[in-house]
Order: C-alpha cells, then structure tokens, then sequence
C-alpha cells in the first residue's frame, strides 16, 4: 500500500533530496507540442488510406500516441508542465494536448484526478472505482474481456453516475474548443483522419499494452497491496506513470523525476510487490476467476472531504 503521511514526512526527512526533485518539468511543453504535430501530420498521411490501413495506422501508432498524451495530461493535472504557481496556464495546455485525443477530456480528468489522490478508494468520491455493476456483470472471463475492450467507455461515463459534479466553465471552453477541432480536422483532412483520431483513442485506452497500467496501478492482485508499481520499458512512453507507489507518496514530483526517489528511497520501494508487464496484468486479470472489477479496496468516506 502507498506509504502514510507520517512515512512520506518520515522519508522526506531522512532524505532531503527527495524536495528538490518537486519542481515543474519544462521538457512536458516541448513534448506534448511535438506529440500533438506529429498526430497532425499523421491526419495528413491517413486521408487517403483505405479504411483498414487507417484503423491499422490508428491501432499501430495512433493509439500509442493518444494514450501516451492521456498521460501528459494527467501530468498536467498536477501542475506540472507550467509549476502551481500558473495553474490556469496549466488548464489551458492541458485543452491544447487535448486536441489530438478527440474527445473533451483534460479539464474533468484534472477535477476527478485531484479527489482520486486525496481520497484513495472512497466510494462515491474515487471515480477510477468500478460501479457495483461492473463488478457483478463483467466476472467471468469473456465478459472481463469485454470489460477491457471497453474501458474507455466506463472512465467517460462512470464520473456521471458516481459523483456527477457541476459544469465548470472551463469545461464548457474545453468541450468548445475540442468540437471545433473536431471540426477542422473533419473539413480540412476529410472524414479518414477524424475516424483516425477518434478510433485511436478508443483503440489506444482499450485492448492496448499500455492499458494495462489502468489495471496495474490499484487492483489488488494481493490481499493488502492497494497500489503497485510497474519498471518495465512502456514508462518511456507513459510519462513513468508505471511509478505508482513513488507517484501516490510524493503527487508533487513530475513523472520525470519519479525513477530518482525510487533510487533515493530504494529500501522502501524495491521491496514492495512490482510488476514488470503490463500485458502481462491484462492477461492475468481476464484469466484469473478470482481477480474481477471487484478486486480493489473501497473506503467508506467519513463525511468531511473536501472535493475538487
């Protein structure tokens, strides 16, 4: 399980270091800027595709791409690429990298991710805790596999059913800017590119190697390890998301810097349960009768969180 705040105190105290690694990660603009040009370029060389190739292209590298930004804009959500300092900067990067993903997205993600870390496994507060139904439905191997396929589907909707917030404003500019986009892309590349785009996210966030962190990060495939950590190469494109349990103890360190408190703090972290395949973790979630969307910890709130 993610360590206590008295440990994190604990660990920041024995090393220091671990502080100087909480600063912005400037590199996340010049990144996220060449993703969302390459995703242009991408339309460009798709418009004329016949359809398999493009649903191809769409799973091959368009879904890399788009998963691969659904992650720069959770490092965005914490306020990485522009430090806290300019937290509306943030906001409005994050509607930029959202642009390529097809679908509005950043500004909720940021609003759900923030209750996720400060309420870990509440249940009707932590979105990324599967509904009641899900849990009962989707328990035998074939419907777990479905249950993957549409992963994408149940992050979109579950947020409404579970803890329907208010509409923010920002999230009126983030739902307008995207639909304009959408819009462009559709008048200026043709309807290939816009399927491109929309298919590669709901490729890229379903039945995808890197999916498998959704599944890594809190099912507890041993009864009581609440979050794990995954080391294996899919963190070069994950913004090193797989570094869960050193992301959950220290949220204010960019995923860049997230290997240095694993070095730092090797004693606490090299011990605890890891995985190395996040294929590996979708396998043995579909063909494990005993791990289910059932299979993590919920916590009864005590009636005075704060939401986002």
């Amino acid at each position: 399980v993610y360590f206590s705040t008295f440990l994190i105190f604990f660990l920041t105290a024995k090393y220091p270091e671990i502080k100087s690694l909480m600063k912005p990660d400037s590199n996340l603009i010049w990144i996220i800027i060449m993703m969302v040009l390459t995703q242009l370029v991408a339309f460009y060389l798709v418009k004329d595709l016949d359809w398999k190739w493009v649903l191809f292209w769409a799973y091959v590298f368009g879904s890399c791409i788009n998963h691969s930004m659904t992650l720069a804009i959770h490092e965005i959500s914490h306020n990485f690429a522009f430090g806290h300092h300019k937290a509306l900067w943030n906001r409005w990067f994050g509607m930029f990298a959202n642009l390529p993903i097809g679908v509005p997205y950043s500004i909720s993600f940021k609003r759900y991710h923030m209750d996720h870390h400060r309420y870990l496994g509440a249940d009707g507060i932590d979105v990324d805790i599967p509904t009641d139904f899900e849990g009962w439905f989707f328990c035998t191997t074939f419907r777990k596999f479905l249950w993957v396929i549409l992963q994408p589907l149940f992050y979109a909707f579950r947020p409404l059913l579970i803890n329907p917030k208010p509409i923010s404003h920002l999230e009126i500019i983030n739902t307008v800017a995207q639909i304009i986009f959408d819009i462009i892309v559709y008048y200026v590349f043709g309807i290939k590119s816009l399927v491109y785009m929309l298919a590669a996210s709901l490729l890229g966030l379903g039945l995808h190697p890197i999916s498998g962190h959704f599944i890594a990060e809190h099912y507890m495939f041993l009864k009581g390890h609440e979050t794990y950590s995954y080391y294996g190469p899919l963190n070069l494109l994950t913004f090193n998301v797989g570094y869960h349990n050193e992301h959950h103890d220290f949220p204010n360190v960019p995923g860049k810097n997230l290997p240095l408190v694993r070095k730092i703090a090797a004693e606490y972290y090299d011990n605890l349960p890891q995985y190395n395949s996040w294929v590996r973790v979708l396998y043995d979630f579909v063909m494990d009768d005993t791990i289910s969307p059932y299979s993590r910890m919920k916590r009864h709130p005590k009636g005075k969180e704060v939401l986002e």
